[in-house]
């Protein structure tokens, strides 16, 4: 079965946004292919005026053979409600579609056409406050990569429609197919629905060179026992001195930081491979299995076996 996939352009669209198009291209070359029919499509058709002075030609939505699949809407970058054409196409657009996704700002635009209401709905965390504002009837989630709500998908960024795209292949094909388009396109890592928006290393973010020398040599071995000894080496300062700097500089204590870092590559082994909790525990770096699963539920509040089944714990 051939499935329609269409992007539809609202002005303003950032070029990264069409990476998500790759996804499901490269998910037409896996055996079996081609699964998808791929499309960009808008309001009226023809040239739609993206960032960046890009400009892009779509065809209008009536003739794209979207209906009955996936619609996924490229924001605009800004809060201008959509012109009343454009509200009423994506209305038309979305009506009886499978699934339809939002990318970014374009939340902001398909909640003033009334299509978000009492839906949840992923964003960036700097765009949450002003869409709650002004969308009081959205139900809006600003610590997630990328979620769904029934036939409703939406991710919080650029980069995170890809792996909203993945999610969506996988439904689709199977996680098989889904981890070599994930190859293909070099992924270091797949985030899953669920998964906080940054990553523990972007949220620690040091000043200086030794600190951040020591986060890289904490993420290349993990899995050894990592002794404050070691770290403070490393950075060539004393026990005392770098204990002092590190808390400063991320926030946290060294032992905190190795155990963030443990449970991100957990987190990421445990939705992404169908290794055992014992095996991702160890490759980890975590003493066994319930050491990982205490580690995951104080930085994730989400036990392994919620993780692999992609739910969030009660």
């Amino acid at each position: 079965m051939i499935r329609a996939v269409s992007l539809f352009l609202l002005p303003g669209f950032q070029l990264l946004d069409l990476a998500i198009l790759s996804v499901f291209d490269l998910a037409n070359r896996q055996p079996g292919g081609p699964f998808y029919a791929l499309g960009i499509v808008s309001a009226e058709g023809g040239a739609v005026a993206g960032a960046a002075g890009a400009s892009l030609e779509t065809r209008r939505w009536q003739d794209s053979g979207a209906r009955g699949d996936t619609l996924v809407v490229l924001g605009c970058g800004d809060s201008t409600p959509p012109e009343a054409h454009t509200a009423a196409a994506l209305r038309r657009a979305s009506a009886g579609v499978r699934r339809i996704a939002i990318v970014c700002d374009a939340a902001d635009a398909l909640a003033a056409a009334g299509l978000l209401d009492e839906r949840r709905v992923a964003v960036r965390q700097a765009q949450a406050p002003a869409l709650r504002a002004r969308h009081p009837r959205v139900k809006i989630e600003s610590d997630r990569v990328y979620m769904r709500d029934g036939g409703h998908w939406s991710c919080a960024g650029m980069t995170a429609s890809i792996d909203m795209a993945l999610a969506m292949v996988e439904e689709d094909l199977g996680l098989d197919a889904a981890l070599a388009v994930a190859r293909r396109m070099v992924m270091y890592q797949w985030r899953r629905e669920g998964q906080a928006q940054s990553s523990a290393l972007l949220h620690m973010r040091p000043r200086s060179s030794p600190i951040q020398q020591v986060l890289g040599y904490i993420s290349g071995n993990l899995r050894r026992p990592l002794s404050l000894d070691e770290l403070a080496g490393q950075a060539n300062m004393s026990r005392r001195h770098f204990t002092r700097v590190f808390r400063a500089e991320t926030g946290q204590s060294p032992g905190r930081a190795i155990e963030a870092l443990r449970a991100e590559a957990a987190f990421a082994l445990l939705r992404n491979s169908r290794l055992s909790f014992e095996a991702i525990a160890r490759d980890a770096g975590f003493t066994s299995a319930d050491s990982m699963r205490q580690a995951l539920l104080r930085v994730y509040g989400e036990t392994p076996q919620d993780i692999r089944r992609g739910t969030l714990a009660a």
